[in-house]
């Protein structure tokens, strides 16, 4: 199944509200170092409701410690500055969906270092240039669970 990957996620109601995003799907949800807040923050309880108990989460010193850890067979990784949509992307079942921080994106290195597995959500829209961090990663998630799920 997917991993969810948050790099230096700062936010802590999003993270909690992504976890019980995992828990909902049976995915899991890999964290990458620095976080933004603690683990025991109120937001991330309250968000995550009394999901987060039951949460597959891992911690990670950096993204390399993932990939070793884990060894995705593809990655994806969601960026306002990616030019091919989600949409375009063919999807593995073990493929790591990967978002940056709620404030900066991905780590700068990290768009020249995974260019080709850069993708976006479509916005349409002219004045907005991102969506909030939980509802990107509830779009993605849930467009590769119909896919993997679903087609034939």
């Amino acid at each position: 199944m997917p991993d969810i990957v948050l790099i230096h996620p700062e936010i802590p109601h999003n993270t909690g509200a992504i976890g019980r995003l995992c828990v909902g799907l049976g995915w899991s949800l890999h964290l990458i170092r620095p976080l933004g807040f603690t683990l025991d923050e109120r937001q991330i309880r309250r968000a995550g409701l009394d999901y987060w108990a039951h949460l597959d989460l891992s911690l990670y010193d950096t993204f390399d410690d993932y990939l070793a850890a884990r060894h995705p067979s593809q990655l994806c990784f969601l960026s306002t500055k990616a030019t091919r949509s989600l949409y375009e992307v063919p999807l593995a079942s073990d493929i790591a969906l990967i978002f940056g921080c709620e404030s900066a994106g991905l780590p700068p290195e990290f768009y020249t270092r995974y260019a080709d597995e850069l993708a976006c959500i479509p916005m349409p829209g002219a004045h907005a240039r991102s969506i909030n961090l939980a509802n990107a990663v509830a779009i993605t998630a849930y467009e590769a669970f119909r896919r993997l799920t679903y087609s034939a």
